[in-house]
């Protein structure tokens, strides 16, 4: 609290009512909030479960929790901060049945939605949007409407409506003169020609098409819940029906949120808004934290009139400007304002001053005493342009002996544009990362996985097997490659036939082939059996290619290994939602996503990545700051864009949000290029050209006469001639010292973490540092359905006694409920067959053997308990304890309530139980965590530890002493210590031995002994 200055002290302190936060760019408004929380906290205001934080990205909210709980001096249990969408799955899970939908419902993604409406076309009745050239055009544009009216919560229903009432006065219009049909006219006024007079043809299409549409959409909302799915929008829309339609609900989630936050305020939309004004009420605890000058995703449904008008929501509300900066230097902040001014009077500053004598002001100052660097770079081409940045860089790299690659940004306004400077940045050997959070199916990594799956799918497809030879681990030469395009022409063989051919080849070259075909003739063995994820494993393992890539340099190794493990992920999720997870219907699947436009989603990190320049769009700079930023393309029709219009627009009258006068557009990308320039802590570069190929020539972008960096030039209409791009001459002189990769410490530490640095920390460093993709094992198959199993068990249980998954701290009395419960075998039966995971066994028989091995220990388990069922009191629940400063996370399986003497604390093993003398503190070493975790977060004292080994149906029970729990502090803490004293020096030593022969790595492993 001490390093808050007074705007954020004042905002951290203030108690009851509504909030308006104002943020200007790098103001500190993560830190307000995550302080606010803390402190709310700490004065006894409200627990951590009755205060809702939301916010827009699930990395947002993790770094919010993370940093709330180090501001935290001891442990806690759960907070609600979450992403708008997390929270409404949330909520929909819990009581989505009272509105009629299934509380184990999918949740589609972009594709998945794609995927749906593909295969049910034919339902959706479409003439309009159905070309019979391509009839699948118009799905994107159709889904993205109809995500478009989920963001104003336009219902099916609502749709429908309209274009009924649209249909009806068209009919009344056509039908004859008259005041009906005078007034009909009126409402089709939006129907007109070019000279604004009512046209029949116009408006009869118009009426056909909105009709069409709202069909579309009623048909897809009715195949969503048909499939017991929902997308995303559904998620804030269901909430707010829930809430509507269930005012109990409702009451209850108002009394337990007595304070909601909210971020990046100015990014929500019209639903999201409408949420969190009816949770606020009556108290009105809301505050919002955002800045209307970096409202940049209009795209994705934001609407910035909500920050605009929630002055007239909440005319009570308190309003605090943040406008100490800790980013950048004066000159960028100056520059920034007085552009971003251009945007009055749809500029909340702006709007809020009209009446006013005393100016509320967002004018940032600085409390950097950084001097800036404002400059401008014009080329003759976008060649000389790309060249001239690529030279700045360098020679800023030179003369700043201190700075790092990472501290420079150039930052497109569209990924196209990054093209040229990749290819710039290979040519001048400088280290480059470019950033999106699309295109992981292009990475060469992942292009070679992909070939691999379509030559095992089909042995004559060349092109993917041409792909495979060309991998390193196999060695084979230019002229090899050359060679066998050319004997295969010649044939008319495929290169499969040509490397299987090979008799007359020489020994080194048949070696080589038949490693090849050796392989394939293994994975096409194992494809008839395994899933999909295992084949990629496997491939990855037995050809080398793994091996190969951990040999990279580190942080390229580790970019590598990143790639394979996003789709690693992909391939998982596909057999999740598949009943043949085959290859073959993977390459269906993928096929069909890259036909839909997609292109693989990566998650950004801009952190994670080797140090080297950053290049990325605008938008996904937003929130980052870099020492050094470059704005290429500065010209017209570039930045700013020419408006696109949506393909299908919501009809006005649906509209619910109010919407700026004026060109919306052009104020949507000042706001962009504001966000742009307030990037750069202290050098900021501008570049244009002229000639971008074109047939005429490009002005500068309006934006930099704006900003009075150049005057209004007049171009000649004959092009240029271009200088050819030169290799920089400054290649030769640039010192590349090789700098260690950067390893973020954990932001948190796990047991499981714990116990792999004890056993091995190499095996560490692959696992939790790399990430490196292994192979599943039906063991942890087997034991995650009978977790699951029993999770679903005792919830039913709890159902039945009416007690729910409440807070650990519901009334004593309705917990002490001992209402004998009646399960019978055939409802465990049931769940057991819903939870049952068959992945990674090897064979039918092993399964079926596995199944069976797991209904004999349920049935035990019921006979055991069906008469007196443990007093559960929750269920997987999360715990943080905070040793000597450190976070350490778990999740306990289960908590019993025993009355008087406290909890227990109950976990479940599928392993051989030892006898209870024989258990050393290496044994205990979980529940001794979860007992200091729950010391720490929980006001009822442990009265037991208890594993309960299921295939004997068994338990041990145990309680941590003084001396045991002092001593697993402090193991925690050398071992949590040894782990970052690791990190930094980036040394992970093996220890090979017994243990390697279970290592998930031991076939990449130089150091494994078995």
């Amino acid at each position: 609290m001490e390093k808050l200055n007074k705007e954020q002290l004042a905002a951290v302190t203030h108690k009851k009512g509504p909030l308006l936060i104002v943020a200007g760019a790098g103001t500190g408004k993560t830190t307000v909030i995550t302080q606010k929380i803390a402190y709310m906290i700490e004065q006894g205001w409200a627990k951590e479960d009755e205060i809702l934080a939301l916010t827009f990205t699930e990395k947002a909210a993790c770094e919010m929790e993370e940093r709330v709980a180090n501001l935290l001096p001891i442990g806690y249990l759960e907070f609600w901060i979450s992403t708008f969408h997390s929270f409404g799955e949330r909520i929909l899970r819990e009581h989505g049945l009272e509105i009629g939908l299934p509380a184990d419902f999918k949740l589609l993604n972009e594709f998945q939605q794609y995927s749906l409406m593909k295969k049910n076309l034919d339902k959706f009745n479409l003439d309009y949007y159905h070309p019979l050239g391509n009839p699948t055009k118009f799905i994107k544009s159709l889904l993205s409407h109809f995500s478009r009216a989920k963001d104003e919560n336009i219902s099916p229903e609502d749709y429908l409506k309209y274009a009924e009432e649209l249909k009806q006065n068209l009919d009344v219009a056509l039908s004859g003169a008259g005041v009906k049909a005078k007034k009909a006219v009126q409402k089709l006024s939006s129907f007109s020609d070019a000279e604004g007079d009512f046209n029949k043809e116009i408006a009869e299409q118009e009426v056909m098409r909105i009709n069409e549409v709202a069909n579309a959409y009623h048909i897809y909302q009715q195949l969503l819940l048909e499939d017991s799915a929902l997308d995303f929008g559904d998620l804030i829309n269901y909430t707010l029906r829930l809430f509507k339609n269930r005012p109990m609900i409702l009451e209850k989630y108002r009394k337990q949120f007595k304070y909601i936050l909210l971020d990046e305020f100015q990014d929500t939309n019209w639903a999201q808004y409408e949420l969190i004004k009816m949770l606020a009420l009556p108290d009105n605890n809301l505050t919002v934290v955002g800045d209307d000058d970096q409202s940049i995703y209009k795209f994705r449904g934001a609407s910035v009139s909500n920050i605009l008008q929630f002055q007239g929501d909440f005319p009570e509300a308190k309003q605090i400007f943040l406008n100490q900066n800790y980013r950048n230097a004066q000159e960028i902040l100056d520059l920034s304002y007085n552009f971003i001014t251009l945007n009055n009077p749809n500029r909340l500053e702006y709007q809020l001053n009209k009446n006013k004598e005393d100016k509320l002001n967002k004018k940032l100052k600085s409390n950097t005493k950084e001097k800036a660097v404002v400059d401008t770079i014009k080329g003759t081409d976008l060649n000389d342009e790309v060249r001239q940045v690529v030279e700045k860089i360098a020679d800023l790299k030179i003369k700043d002996k201190e700075s790092h690659w990472s501290d420079f940004a150039i930052l497109v306004r569209a990924n196209e544009s990054a093209k040229d400077f990749c290819s710039a940045f290979d040519i001048a050997g400088l280290p480059y990362q470019f950033l999106s959070s699309r295109g992981l199916y292009s990475k060469p990594v992942i292009m070679d996985v992909i070939a691999y799956f379509k030559l095992l799918d089909d042995y004559h497809e060349s092109t993917a097997m041409f792909r495979i030879l060309k991998l390193p681990i196999f060695d084979f030469t230019y002229r090899d490659l050359i060679n066998f395009n050319f004997f295969a022409r010649k044939k008319s063989l495929s290169l499969f036939e040509v490397i299987k051919n090979n008799n007359e080849m020489t020994a080194p070259l048949r070696e080589k082939c038949n490693k090849v075909l050796n392989l394939i003739d293994k994975h096409t063995a194992l494809v008839k059996e395994h899933p999909v994820s295992e084949i990629m494993i496997a491939f990855l393992n037995d050809s080398g290619y793994l091996k190969y890539l951990m040999d990279l340099p580190e942080g390229q190794a580790k970019e590598q290994v990143g790639f394979l493990n996003y789709f690693h992920k992909r391939t998982q999720e596909f057999e999740a939602n598949a009943d043949d997870k085959s290859v073959k219907e993977f390459l269906k699947e993928l096929n069909m996503e890259i036909e839909a436009g997609e292109q693989g989603s990566l998650p950004f990190d801009v952190e994670s990545g080797p140090d080297a320049i950053k290049i990325m769009t605008v938008h996904a700079a937003k929130g980052l700051e870099f020492k050094y930023v470059f704005l290429p393309n500065m010209v017209d029709k570039r930045f700013p864009t020419i408006e696109r219009k949506e393909p299908i627009p919501i009809p006005d009258d649906l509209v619910k949000e109010i919407l700026p006068e004026g060109d919306i557009h052009l104020e949507e990308e000042r706001r962009l290029f504001y966000v742009a320039m307030t990037r750069a802590k202290t050098q900021i570069y501008f570049s244009y050209a002229p000639d971008y190929g074109g047939a005429r020539m490009k002005k500068p972008s309006r934006f930099l006469t704006e900003c009075k960096l150049v005057t209004e030039e007049n171009y000649s209409q004959e092009k240029q001639e271009k200088d050819k791009f030169k290799t920089l001459e400054q290649k030769e002189k640039i010192f590349f010292e090789k700098q260690a990769e950067h390893i973020q410490l954990p932001s948190y530490f796990s047991h499981t973490q714990l116990t792999a640095f004890k056993n091995c920390p190499y095996q560490y460093y692959l696992g939790h540092i790399l990430k490196v993709p292994t192979l599943g094992k039906h063991v942890f198959s087997f034991g995650r359905a009978m977790h699951l199993t029993l999770e679903k068990i005792f919830g039913l249980i709890m159902e039945k006694r009416g007690l729910g998954q409440g807070n650990l701290f519901d009334d004593k009395k309705s917990l002490e409920k001992n209402d004998k419960v009646k399960i019978t075998w055939q409802e465990i039966l049931k769940i057991y067959e819903e939870n049952w995971i068959d992945d990674w066994y090897g064979g039918k028989e092993n399964l079926k053997e596995y199944k069976e091995r797991g209904k004999k220990i349920l049935k035990d388990f019921y006979e055991k308990h069906k008469n007196n069922w443990p007093n559960v009191k929750s269920l997987e629940r999360s715990v943080n304890l905070r040793i000597g400063g450190y976070r350490i996370f778990g999740k306990i399986d289960r908590i019993d309530d025993c009355g008087e003497k406290g909890i227990q604390i109950v976990d479940y093993k599928t392993g051989t139980p030892k006898q209870k003398g024989k258990l050393v503190i290496d044994d205990k070493e979980q529940l001794l965590i979860y007992q200091l975790a729950a010391r720490q977060a929980m006001p009822e004292p442990i009265c037991n530890l208890q594993f309960y080994y299921l295939d004997n149906n068994s338990e041990i029970d145990f309680l941590g002493n003084e001396k045991e729990l002092e001593e697993m502090e402090n193991r925690v803490l050398e071992r949590i210590e040894n782990i970052i004293e690791s990190v930094r020096a980036g040394e992970f030593p093996p220890k090979p031995g017994p243990l390697c022969k279970f290592c998930d790595f031991k076939d990449i492993c130089e150091y494994k002994k078995l």
